[in-house]
């Protein structure tokens, strides 16, 4: 009996786990048999292997063959396993030498009926699940820049299932894969902004919005805009990425994970950039927050560290919209299926914008509205209570009726991202303690105990939540805005006219 071992990974999610793949080779019939919990893209991989091995000009063996994945509890989902399975089954037969280097080895990938190397999705996850557990990963030629993303260990490519046998030790004849040959391993650079995202310069006519935009960036608060079409809604949500920091190295290793997971073809570069994704109204739940038979994460993960912005959110079915509400509090979405639960990020920034009304001239001051009270009441009423209660800054924004003249000095994203970036800092160095680093997520407990605000300070919030106007998540929503106005303006703690800005921006809509 001859038995042959490498590890692969197993993803649930964006946590990974270490999977052991065992061939055992042993007289009996010709045949080739799985188990360990494996889907039926794994259990395939005994025909895809098989012809690979035969097209690559490798030896199959003509005896029993097991091959286990263990621990054979956890569930084993897609074709990633293709390439550890066959190295296995070449240790196990002696063609590949179990080497003390190659003990720890991890091998990814799907391995085709003509014996190339395919890539897979998910490899940056793959390997920062188990850069603690080993020093070397071979991962598919066409992956190799993404797992080089991950630094302290080393990631070798494989473009066939002969260079990946030849890179483990193989004495196949032929020459071994070189440097030289390999693709340019240097990460690309960041992408620069996509050309549709605006520029605060380019917003003519709505200092209020602005205004409320930059608060919004600094303390990463929701947002709501409310106006007539053609006001400026979309263009000022196209502009909060230009004004939001630049992704953390964690933040964008993160980012860029759950893009590896959501595409086949892979990534070649870390997201740098705070990303924004704009759904169409007709998006389903599930495209929303993720699923599938094998778990993908959905449009809001994506939008992790970034903006998820919502046009015409009324048009939006009312389950779609609310079924965010757990997302926005937790900052994570749980896949729950009968094997496994399958959890991903989902730390984003809500941009909602509606018009007053289905025509839209419900605010207009020279064009009539067409719908009754009764319907822009409906209207309206498709944003839900608890999910209004949610959203920290709500503005209205009426339409332009006066151009600046082209040579009035307007603020520019630019500059705008330094007053946030400094806006931050002061924020992350008094929130420090509290393990926290942005004012929307400071813990209530803490606003009303090392960061409680005078009475005289906090008079107007009071009287509002005496008399019904607030709840009392709205009422820690609007002290949240108060800090991020007051770190804007470079003062110590909130005053008074901050505070009442804040209530003000939070009752807008209403």
């Amino acid at each position: 009996m001859s038995l042959g071992r490498v590890h692969s990974v197993s993803l649930r999610g964006l946590s990974g786990t270490l999977v052991d793949i065992e061939a055992d080779i042993s007289s009996g019939l010709p045949s080739m048999r799985i188990v360990g919990l494996a889907d039926t893209a794994v259990s395939q991989a005994e025909h895809r292997v098989r012809a690979a091995f035969a097209n690559s000009g490798l030896s199959f063996p003509d005896t029993r063959v097991t091959v286990n994945l263990a621990p054979a509890g956890v569930p084993k989902h897609g074709t990633a396993f293709d390439a550890a399975i066959a190295v296995a089954i070449l240790r196990a037969q002696g063609a590949v030498p179990h080497e003390e280097r190659d003990a720890d080895v991890v091998v990814i990938g799907e391995v085709s009926l003509d014996g190339r190397i395919l890539p897979v999705r998910g490899v940056l996850p793959s390997v920062l699940a188990v850069r603690e557990q080993t020093s070397r990963v071979i991962v598919p030629r066409a992956n190799l820049a993404e797992g080089r993303l991950v630094d302290g260990l080393e990631v070798q490519g494989a473009a066939s299932l002969r260079d990946l046998a030849r890179s483990l030790g193989a004495d196949l004849g032929g020459e071994a894969l070189s440097e030289s040959d390999e693709p340019d391993l240097q990460p690309a650079p960041s992408a620069p902004a996509p050309e549709d995202l605006g520029d605060l310069a380019d917003v003519i006519g709505q200092p209020e919005a602005v205004e409320a935009l930059i608060v919004a960036a600094t303390g990463r608060h929701h947002m709501l805009m409310v106006g007539s079409p053609g006001a400026g809604k979309t263009l000022l949500a196209k502009c909060l990425p230009g004004v939001l920091p630049p992704l953390s190295r964690a933040e964008a290793l993160e980012a860029t994970a759950l893009r590896s997971l959501a595409t086949q073809t892979g990534v070649q570069s870390l997201v740098r950039l705070p990303p924004l994704e704009a759904p169409h109204q007709s998006v389903t739940i599930t495209a929303l927050l993720g699923g599938g038979g094998i778990p993908r994460p959905g449009v809001a993960s994506l939008s992790t560290h970034g903006v998820l912005f919502l046009d015409e959110a009324p048009e939006f079915r009312s389950e779609v919209l609310d079924s965010l509400r757990q997302s926005l509090e937790s900052g994570r979405i749980i896949v729950h299926r009968a094997a496994a639960v399958s959890e991903f990020p989902a730390s984003f920034q809500l941009v909602l914008a509606a018009n007053p009304c289905p025509c839209g001239n419900a605010m207009s001051t020279d064009v009539a509205c067409t719908c009754t009270p009764q319907v822009r009441q409906r209207y309206l009423r498709r944003l839900s209570g608890p999910l209004l209660d949610r959203i920290d800054v709500q503005v209205r924004m009426q339409r332009v009726r006066h151009i600046e003249r082209a040579d009035d000095v307007r603020v520019t994203s630019a500059a705008t991202r330094e007053r946030v970036v400094a806006a931050r800092a002061r924020a992350a160095a008094r929130l420090e303690p509290f393990g926290v680093a942005v004012n929307a997520h400071v813990p209530g407990d803490v606003l009303r105990s090392a960061l409680r605000l005078a009475p005289t300070a906090t008079a107007t919030l009071d009287n509002a939540l005496d008399r019904g106007l607030l709840t009392l998540r709205g009422y820690d929503r609007a002290l949240r805005v108060a800090w991020s106005i007051a770190d804007l303006a470079d003062a110590d703690r909130p005053e008074p006219a901050h505070i009442a800005q804040a209530l003000q921006w939070r009752r807008a809509a209403a």
